[in-house]
């Protein structure tokens, strides 16, 4: 092979949906250079040589010199992320026979199913003697194989002729804890100051010598369960190959005298002896919460020798400790300073985009239909975690599993090849275990999912428009709203008779927007306690900022803001409250309240000031042509009679609100299945039709007309 056909590339982490691919993704205009065709073998030169498969990049990483390489590949070739490696086009021939050694041994491939098993999901891909194979295997945890030998020798690629035998290992290697960059989704920005922290310093200590800086010694992650905080640790520590010693805070405690920091003096002399080493410490606060405020001695003791141990006399050498808490709050102060832990990283829910990649990552070895849109399923998972689609993903397998059951032999020893083929996981599976599954970043306080959209408010064109330029553009422009100097809102105040619409209004903004949603009942804020119900509100709003942009929705504001009076002391708490985290929600939180009355007469009149709730709208009864539309919304997929006059309808109801014609249409239906079933023609074909003498039993039953609706409509 020529020289001039030889390149060096700078590393990046893959897609991940090119995971166990064997993918190296190139610009085009590289790819030339290299005369590389889709599908040539490349070989690839780090510390170790590896060989891949070449494919064109997408746009984003066109025209920088990168090349796109997965944990394994970037193992095999002995790189990590940002190195440089040399890429030439090699020869290869097809595998005739592979022999694998598993580094787990407790894994027994004695039978020919799983062999088959592992020659389907190998197939493709391209390996030399040396190379680590990662799969992910049916009903198991990720396995990982080292390839023994080949024949013919040199690089090969795995095809359905290829002769797969599985060796029994001689050793045990621990790769349990193993994770890569590409399995953590939604965190980019996060991981990558992590890395600046903890994998510069551990791999290149010498830039930080020849500059004369200390590097980082201690992060703390913090963020609601099941955000990636344990995760984005174990792949930190396997791309940077330190040490990693995992231990849970509560481990540590022991009932003994003295034996609790016996322990950690223990860990963190390993770590040295071991360096450069990574300490992650889970759930710190259960070892080192506030001294002032436990009570027991082996607590404080803890605390002090973790102190010590952190930031003492005593260097610690190359040892970097990771600690993770959902309630940093609870942990000592005295941890919190630079010098201990340097840097507070806060792990927040995923927006849509970071939920995508976090559906790809765990559907990517699924067999899915072609009907799933994960990009529809993101949008529509509000306040969903990483571990919140873990078991969404995982109950639509179940579901999969459940549905496909009866039809399989279960018999038989094995089920056939067959029967497994012709097993999807459909959009259905996916759209139960929805139904199943409750987001965690919202489960306090989250009552449904915000599913309603615009197209479902009848009338309301005015309010429509000013909502969504009020609270919908500076939540999906907020660079456009910072450029031009101009906030977000605070508050948006809708006022209007009840049933004009104002809970629906605020639920299709939230479904439309693509934001958070987080609905409170402000009657389960009250508590008998002193200071519960302040305190639930101030945690209210400091999960609404956590999961921010997020929609926080106040039902009925009057009944937790009334006016202040001098015998309404715990009333008046609860409003000052309210008042305090109004003034301090800033731009840059993300959060839009939004309050909804009939009664804004009695509303204390300092949440009405400019600052506060800046915009007030109130929305009115509806129209002739808006009560039509609302007649439409409703009517939508009944069948109705010829004689049904809706126009007619619309022009009678003069005065009645939204609600009110949702009920006439359901009356009118109601009355319309009671009809068709005293006819005895419940089995008949065709079904029930609402006809006009339907409509006007239900104006008799709901004792709804022009004059009624008048006098009920503004009550």
């Amino acid at each position: 092979m020529n020289d001039n056909r030889i390149q060096s590339f700078r590393v990046v982490d893959a897609m991940p949906e090119d995971v166990g691919q064997g993918y190296v993704r190139l610009d085009n205009e590289d790819m030339d250079k290299l005369g590389l065709i889709i599908g040539d073998i490349v070989e690839i030169q780090g510390r170790k040589t590896t060989v891949a498969k070449a494919v064109p990049c997408y746009t984003p990483f066109k025209r920088q010199n990168l090349a796109q390489l997965e944990a394994v590949i970037r193992q095999n070739a002995g790189v990590g992320l940002d190195e440089r490696i040399v890429l030439r086009k090699t020869a290869h021939k097809s595998a005739q026979t592979l022999v694998l050694s598993p580094l787990d041994t407790t894994i027994d491939f004695s039978a020919g199913q799983d062999i088959k098993h592992l020659e389907r999901i190998l197939n493709g891909l391209p390996v030399v003697i040396g190379d680590k194979v990662k799969v992910t295997l049916a009903g198991a945890r990720t396995q990982y194989f080292t390839v023994l030998g080949t024949a013919p020798q040199g690089p090969v690629v795995i095809n359905a002729a290829t002769k797969i035998t599985v060796t029994k290992p001689d050793a045990q290697e621990d790769l349990s804890y193993c994770a890569s960059y590409e399995d953590v989704g939604g965190l980019d920005k996060e991981l990558r100051r992590v890395r600046e922290m903890i994998e510069l310093p551990l791999k290149y200590p010498e830039i930080f010598r020849q500059l004369g800086v200390e590097a980082p010694k201690g992060v703390l992650l913090y963020g609601p369960p099941g955000t990636g905080k344990t995760l984005m640790a174990r792949a930190v520590a396997s791309e940077s190959r330190a040490t990693f010693l995992h231990v849970n805070g509560p481990e540590i405690v022991n009932k003994f005298y003295g034996e609790s920091e016996a322990r950690l003096r223990e860990l963190f002399e390993t770590a040295q002896r071991r360096a450069p080493a990574i300490i992650f410490i889970d759930e710190i606060d259960a070892i080192a919460p506030k001294r002032t405020e436990v009570i027991g001695d082996v607590e404080k003791r803890i605390v002090a020798q973790l102190l010590a141990l952190m930031d003492g006399l005593k260097s610690r050498g190359e040892v970097i400790v990771i600690g993770a808490t959902n309630v940093p709050d609870m942990v000592d102060p005295a941890l919190r300073r630079p010098g201990r832990f340097d840097r507070e990283i806060s792990t927040t829910p995923p927006d849509w985009q970071g939920r995508l990649t976090i559906l790809k990552i765990h559907t990517r070895a699924m067999r899915l239909d072609a009907a799933v849109d994960l990009e529809r399923l993101a949008r529509a998972t509000h306040g969903f975690v990483g571990a919140d689609l873990a078991i969404l993903c995982k109950e639509a397998g179940m579901n999969a599993i459940r549905r496909i059951l009866p039809e399989l032999d279960l018999g038989a020893d094995r089920l056939r090849p067959d029967e497994l083929s012709r097993s999807s996981i459909t959009a259905d599976d996916f759209l139960q275990a929805f139904r199943e599954v409750e987001p965690t970043a919202t489960r306090e306080f989250f009552g449904d999912r915000p599913t309603t959209q615009w197209h479902q408010v009848g009338g309301l064109g005015a309010i429509k428009e000013k909502l969504q330029a009020v609270v919908e553009l500076p939540l999906a422009f907020p660079d456009l709203f910072r450029r031009t100097r101009q906030r977000m809102p605070k508050g948006v105040l809708l006022t209007g008779g009840p049933g004009t619409g104002k809970t629906l209004v605020v639920r299709a903004l939230a479904g439309s927007s693509g934001a958070h949603f987080i609905a409170v009942d402000a009657s389960t804020l009250h508590s008998r306690w002193l200071g519960e119900a302040e305190k639930g509100l101030r945690q209210i709003f400091r999960r609404a900022k956590q999961v921010a942009p997020c929609i926080l929705f106040f039902d009925e504001i009057d009944a937790l803001a009334p006016v202040r009076t001098g015998d309404r002391q715990g009333g008046g708490r609860l409003v000052s409250q309210l008042l305090m985290e109004l003034d301090n929600l800033t731009d840059a939180a993300g959060v839009v309240v939004v309050a909804a009355t009939n009664r804004p007469d009695i509303l204390d009149p300092a949440l009405m000031r400019a600052g506060r709730f800046d915009y007030r709208i109130e929305l009115p009864e509806p129209g002739p042509a808006e009560r039509e539309e609302i007649f439409r919304i409703h009517t939508d997929g009944i069948p109705l009679g010829a004689d049904v006059d809706i126009p007619l309808l619309a022009g009678r109801t003069a005065g009645l609100v939204g609600a009110d014609i949702e009920s006439l249409c359901k009356h009118a239906a109601m009355s319309a299945i009671k009809r068709y079933i005293a006819a005895g023609r419940e089995t008949g074909e065709g079904g029930p039709v609402v006809r006009a003498d339907d409509f006007a039993a239900a104006f008799r039953e709901t004792g709804a007309c022009s004059q009624t609706g008048q006098k009920g409509g503004g009550a």
